[in-house]
Formats: structure tokens, C-alpha cells, sequence
């Protein structure tokens, strides 16, 4: 069977731009077995494939790729299984255009991500065949029944993959999570057109049948310590929290009516389900005209959201230039589909009232690109007499977040860095105190979903090493 290298990536259909900004069904509909096979078709089944190296949970890329495009969509599921606990959430939001097909010998001889095997559509597509016809896909485990007790804080994706890897291990593992649904950032932070929560329900119920428990509504830190814990008998933690605390522009006019963070603004429509009120009763104020101000995911996720709740014009406000917006291109595509306006090279000063409360425009400035900074882009320098005020009535802040200090502080002894974020080993994730791990966000800072599982996974290999160790606990 060759290889259809020749042949252009495989398209899917999308909803059309003027339709889908009036809902919030997924955007992308997916590959058709016919579609998967011809795209993993293309595949070159290098003799030295790089794709692997680009993936950080180390999913055998080509075989399960083999598996497609002969067919055989049950075994390409359990080959991702074997390292992927996400397959249908990853294939959605990861970036897989700075990651495995970066690397794709096709995308690196044609100099084109659009010419790389679409690795990512691939995974989606086999991952929904499963949960279509029922199929778990989960890799035959032998099962060593372990002793002790671990408990992972934080049911993001570094909580969720490092506790399904341990449970596979055969210890007993619960995740405390503080809100009403696990998933973190998966469930919170991203919309329904980008990440169904059917498909994110059902990731999460197959990690539940591997033998997780997750405790809901447990605040740890405030409701009880780790200390508490480990006196019920938990040998081993790892903290997975994220980074949910949201930053702000630190500018005048912050306060009013109007202004969100994006964390509080998709936390209301995604979590809260904000989007189907008056079915649910989050309402949520969006104005005619509204401003976002950062250009990352976060952002075009707030941007878009805001559209489809009823804004008749959103305007992305960034410091910097196209080249430099650190979101996914498939994401400012699709934002720019549905008539987002940006406004670059822009940063805003002040924020102004409407005498009622309420914002009524926003004064901004404009910028040149000057050196790079500590981030390797190019600063941004303030053109003097460049100021100008735009009427808006709703603004999103989306220009990062930080660690929540709420579980840190109940924790003196454990190190963190100058930017107050967990201090982990980069190989192992051990912290400061014996026993306990971190991984994700709460080490990083805000990054991508797989390098947060990345982090988990490799913390649970480091947790089981560890605890195998310890003369204290025996296997069953």
C-alpha cells in the first residue's frame, strides 16, 4: 500500500461563519472513516519518524496511523490508549501544528504545516469512532494491586492523566477537585464550539473506569490541608492546579460594570452555562460593541464566545503584531472567519465611565516593535501622541493568570519560584517536600493542555518510583 504523500492534507467541513457565530456547536464536524484512511494514507512511515519526539505524551504516532489506514480503528485507538488517557480532547486543542507536525517529514521537505500528515484530526477522528460505537479502547493492564493511597489535587489535564496512569499502576488514587465538574481549564476555560462537553464527559467517565475516584466542591486548602489528608492515609500527592488566579491590565477604570477577566467571563458560560440561559440562570451583560484585550487562545476563545452571546462587534486589541499572537492559527483563523476585528500593535491605558457605572469606551495607544524582551518577541514601545478613545460597552481582559495562592499558603514549606509557582524537578516533578509532586500550570505557568499531561504523566512514573521505594508500604 504507498503512501499518498503527493496528495494534499484532508480536509473536514466546517460550519459556515454565519451560521455557526449564532450557536455554539462545534465548529469542525471531523474526519469520515473514508477521510481518515486517505489522510493516514499519506503518512511515509519514516524509517526514523520525528513525530513521536514532538508528541510530549509519547503516542506511538506511526502505528496508530498504520491501524487507520488499514482500517483497523479499533487497534489505532489502543495504541493511543496506551499513552493518552485525552485522545478526543487532545485531538481538539492541542497544537499539533508546533508539535508532532512540526516535525512531519512532509510539513518539514514542503517548508508547510498544511502539507504535514494531520496527526491531530486523526486522533479526534479515532477517539469519536470509539465513543460512537462504544468502544473504551483502553490497553490490556496487568494489574499489581499496590498498597498505598495517592491523592492528586486538581482534576485538570496534569490531575486527570497522572491519576489514570497511577490507577493503571494499580494504586488507588483520588482527585480532589474544587468546582462542580472535573476537567479544570478543559471544562472552564474552553467553549463548546471548540470542545463539546459530551466528548469532555466522556473522556472523564473512562478515566473514572480505570478505578479514579473524584471528590467534587473539595477545596484543599481551605476546607481541608494536605496534612489532613495524609493523616487519612495518603502516601503520595501531586498538585495539579493550574494557574486560574487571572492578571489584569493594572489601568484605571478596571473596576466597572462591564469589565470581566476572562477567566470569570468563560468560567460563567462554559461551567455556569451562561450560553443556554435562560435555561440556566448565568446571565452574562455583552454589549454591542466589546473589546478583548491579549491575543493567546484565551483570547479568541473570550472573543468568540462573546459574538455568539450577542455582540454585534468584537474587537481583539494585542501589543504586538500578527506574527507575534502566541494563539493557535487555526483558532485566529476561524476567529477572523466570523468577522473578529483586530486591532494590533494597540495597548489600552484607561477605561472610562459611563457616570452610571459602566464602561463606556476605553483610551488606547499605539505601538512600534522594539528589542526583544524575556520572551524573545519583540518589545512593544508606546508611540507618544498616539492615544485615541473607542466607545465599548463590554471589555474581557485576557492577558494571562497566575498561580491561586489558596493551596500554596496552607503549604509554607513547600519552595516556590520568584514568579510564586510551585518549584518542581524538570525530570522527576518532586518539590520540596518529600512525597509530594506538581506538575502543569501550577509550574509552568499558563501553557498548553498536553504539556500539562506531559507533566502528569511523567509525575506518576516519578510517584510510583518512589513510593516502591519507601520500606513503609508493601504491595498487596
Amino acid at each position: 500500500m504507498g503512501a499518498k504523500n503527493n496528495m494534499p492534507k484532508t480536509l473536514y467541513s466546517e460550519q459556515d461563519p454565519k451560521i455557526r457565530i449564532k450557536n455554539f456547536n462545534e465548529v469542525a464536524s471531523g474526519y469520515t472513516p473514508e477521510q481518515a484512511v486517505d489522510e493516514a494514507k499519506r503518512c511515509l512511515r519514516c524509517k526514523s519518524p520525528k513525530c513521536i519526539g514532538g508528541c510530549p505524551v509519547e503516542i506511538n504516532i506511526p502505528a496508530f496511523i498504520k491501524e487507520v489506514a488499514e482500517g483497523n480503528f479499533e487497534k489505532a485507538l489502543r495504541i493511543i490508549k496506551e499513552k493518552n488517557n485525552l485522545p478526543a480532547v487532545c485531538g481538539r486543542v492541542c497544537p499539533q501544528e508546533t508539535q508532532c507536525e512540526k516535525v512531519c517529514i512532509l510539513c518539514v521537505a514542503k517548508k508547510s504545516i498544511d502539507e504535514s500528515v494531520g496527526i491531530g484530526r486523526l486522533e479526534r477522528f479515532v477517539a469519536d469512532w470509539g465513543y460512537e460505537n462504544k468502544i473504551s479502547g483502553a490497553p490490556v493492564v496487568v494489574k499489581k494491586q499496590q498498597a498505598a493511597k495517592i491523592a492528586v489535587i486538581g482534576a485538570g489535564p496534569a490531575g486527570l492523566t497522572c491519576a489514570a496512569d497511577l490507577a493503571a499502576m494499580g494504586f488507588s488514587v483520588t482527585i480532589f477537585e474544587s468546582l462542580h465538574e472535573p476537567g479544570g481549564v478543559l471544562w472552564y476555560g474552553i467553549p463548546e464550539f471548540r470542545l463539546p462537553k459530551r466528548i469532555l464527559s466522556a473522556e472523564i467517565d473512562y478515566i473514572k473506569s480505570l478505578g479514579v475516584e473524584i471528590a467534587i466542591n473539595k477545596v484543599i486548602g481551605s476546607s481541608q490541608t494536605l496534612e489532613d489528608l495524609r493523616k487519612t492515609g495518603f502516601a503520595a500527592f501531586f498538585i495539579g492546579t493550574g494557574a486560574g488566579l487571572p492578571y489584569f491590565l493594572g489601568i484605571e477604570g478596571e473596576w466597572l460594570n462591564g469589565v470581566y477577566s476572562a477567566n470569570e467571563f468563560l468560567t460563567r458560560v462554559n461551567l455556569m452555562k451562561a450560553y443556554k440561559f435562560p435555561e440556566y440562570d448565568t446571565p452574562v451583560v455583552v454589549g454591542k460593541r466589546a473589546a478583548v484585550i491579549g491575543a493567546g487562545n484565551v483570547a479568541m476563545d473570550s472573543a468568540r464566545s462573546a459574538l455568539r452571546l450577542g455582540a454585534e462587534e468584537v474587537v481583539v486589541i494585542y501589543r504586538r503584531t500578527r506574527d507575534e499572537m502566541p494563539a493557535r492559527l487555526e483558532e485566529i483563523r476561524h476567529a477572523e472567519q466570523e468577522g473578529i476585528k483586530f486591532n494590533l500593535l494597540t495597548n489600552p491605558t484607561k477605561i472610562f465611565d459611563n457616570a452610571n457605572g459602566w464602561v463606556k469606551a476605553m483610551e488606547c495607544i499605539k505601538n512600534k516593535l522594539g528589542e526583544p524582551d524575556s520572551s524573545g518577541r519583540p518589545r512593544p514601545v508606546p508611540i507618544e501622541g498616539s492615544e485615541y478613545t473607542e466607545n465599548f460597552d463590554t471589555i474581557i481582559s485576557a492577558v494571562g493568570q497566575g498561580p491561586n495562592p489558596l493551596l500554596l499558603k496552607s503549604i509554607p514549606e513547600l519552595k516556590l519560584n520568584k514568579r510564586g509557582y510551585i518549584e518542581a524537578d524538570s525530570d522527576t516533578f518532586a518539590t520540596s517536600i518529600p512525597g509530594v509532586y506538581a506538575g502543569g500550570d501550577i509550574t509552568t505557568g499558563a501553557a498548553t493542555v498536553i504539556k500539562a499531561m506531559g507533566a502528569g504523566k511523567r509525575a506518576a512514573r516519578s510517584i510510583n518510583e518512589y513510593l516502591n521505594q519507601r520500606t513503609d508500604i508493601h504491595s498487596k
